[in-house]
């Protein structure tokens, strides 16, 4: 049975990924490799084990992450909740009953961003009702507008600006890298979308940091220039996965990854210009990083 939930911390803190499931997607290679020469890729793809003719779908996690600090219970997005066309997710909640937590327990929800895999959970799909209605929900000041704008509306048919409204009175917007809660830091992270958030959790000289789409397999670590086809800005995405890749291994960090292979934690180790992914499964057990 696939794993639902990783226990492990970050110093004091008390952290488990938690999945919401995964999504199947057509044409892999091109979907997260837009762009990408076509004999880089087949060798890379080989490097992986991956043969090309043989990659007809991507099963792609959807990875969120619970925080339990000395004084919040924070979660980082609410996954896709339940809808027809994507079967095999919307296990967030089920997942979460596991470890006895519901949602008037959570009192912080950050949404990295507005795609569907991260923010659709926030509400009932039949109700539109808040569904961690005790919690401050935060976003990205740049990702709210982008999706309350004629663009971001015509991008997504607007689901994920109906989705932001029903959030009236329960959602503050940054727009700076603050510390949402003490030891949970914004990080400003623009190019999957506009205002893509990532996350340095920091406790007793530990940190994860959460780079939630800016990279979404690891050969994005080891060819950081090549983009996947919904990366809005594809440059500032390159930016931005340079920029987060190089702190982590400046810092030793720990990285959580919401498309990686369940859990989706790991290392990276800098190799000239690019990085190498170790997980944290080959090496780990599933108390510590």
């Amino acid at each position: 049975m696939q794993a639902e939930t990783f226990h492990f911390h970050v110093g004091a803190f008390d952290c488990f990924a938690v999945s919401d499931g995964f999504g199947i997607y057509p044409d892999p290679a091109r979907t997260l490799f837009a762009g990408a020469p076509e004999a880089a890729l087949t060798q890379a793809l080989h490097e992986h084990n991956i043969q090309p003719e043989e990659w007809l779908e991507w099963v792609s996690p959807f990875i969120c992450l619970l925080i339990r600090t000395d004084r919040h219970l924070v979660l980082v997005d609410t996954g896709y909740g339940t809808v027809d066309f994507m079967p095999n997710a919307g296990k967030l909640l089920q997942n979460l009953k596991t470890l006895d937590i519901t949602p008037p327990d959570i009192d912080t929800v950050i949404l990295t961003h507005g795609h569907r895999d991260h923010l659709h959970g926030v509400t009932e799909d039949a109700t539109d009702q808040v569904v961690f209605s005790n919690a401050r929900h935060v976003m990205w000041r740049g990702e709210w507008e982008f999706r309350n704008s004629a663009e971001g509306l015509d991008f997504d048919d607007g689901d994920a600006s109906r989705k932001l409204a029903a959030l009236a009175g329960h959602l503050d917007l940054i727009d700076s890298e603050l510390e949402i809660v003490p030891g949970i830091h914004a990080i400003h992270a623009p190019g999957h979308t506009p205002g893509h958030m990532a996350l340095a959790i920091v406790s007793g000289g530990e940190q994860v940091l959460d780079l939630v789409d800016a990279v979404g397999h690891p050969i994005h670590m080891e060819h950081p220039e090549w983009n996947m086809r919904v990366d809005y800005q594809p440059e500032q995405a390159e930016r931005t996965r340079r920029m987060l890749l190089t702190r982590a291994a400046a810092e030793h960090a720990s990285i959580l990854a919401y498309h990686f292979d369940f859990p989706g934690l790991g290392h990276v180790q800098q190799q000239g210009d690019a990085w190498k992914w170790q997980p944290i499964a080959a090496t780990k057990d599933s108390e510590g990083l």
